[in-house]
């Protein structure tokens, strides 16, 4: 039996029972009015699960390219596209709609939503180029290209910023040592 299993009542009794440490003052109080034990929790914890799991992944299948689409957002309130899909298809269920019908439905909903909203990107740029003005970013962007945008700094730094062109030029000296090393023929140390 190990001493490292129970709380302090039960070591410190087993320890005093085996004659390992005298009897503290404490432990006949103790052992009257014993402290509470609380349950444990279960060894293992459970994924958390959403009903509308199983159909956001289906929309992943479906729909590839909204994976990069960023499900947590800090400054957006809006679901992504994924979810509200999800969401969608569980409130049809409980509607009465089949799921083959809901999952249907919920996509015609989806493409028919990302159909307007191209639509009304293009009619912005339309208004912007007849008022003769720059026309606005696109307010719904693909988010590979979102992505891009952010990247594309540190794209640019890397052939104007000194910090980089110094460590591009240190690599490229070394790597003229290590390739004329190896043109030059070996050199005996002894001499021969």
């Amino acid at each position: 039996m190990s001493f490292t299993k129970g709380d302090l009542l039960t070591k410190t009794r087993k320890l005093v029972k085996g004659l390992a440490k005298p009897e503290p003052l404490w432990l006949k109080a103790m052992e009257q009015s014993p402290p509470p034990t609380f349950p444990r929790a279960e060894s293992k914890i459970k994924p958390m699960t959403l009903p509308e799991d199983v159909y956001v992944k289906k929309f992943f299948k479906k729909h590839e390219d909204s994976k990069y689409h960023d499900a947590i957002k800090i400054s957006s309130f809006d679901p992504p596209p994924a979810r509200i899909f999800g969401l969608r298809v569980v409130e049809l269920k409980e509607q009465g709609v089949g799921e083959d019908e809901a999952i249907a439905v919920a996509d015609m909903e989806y493409r028919a939503e990302k159909k307007t909203k191209k639509k009304a990107y293009s009619h912005l740029k339309k208004i912007a180029k007849l008022q003769g003005k720059e026309p606005p970013s696109n307010p719904y962007p693909s988010a590979i290209k979102e992505i891009q945008e952010e990247e594309k700094v540190f794209v640019r730094d890397r052939f104007f910023a000194p910090d980089i062109l110094k460590i591009v030029e240190k690599m490229k000296k070394e790597r003229a040592l290590t390739m004329s090393a190896r043109q030059a023929p070996p050199q005996d140390p002894n001499g021969w």
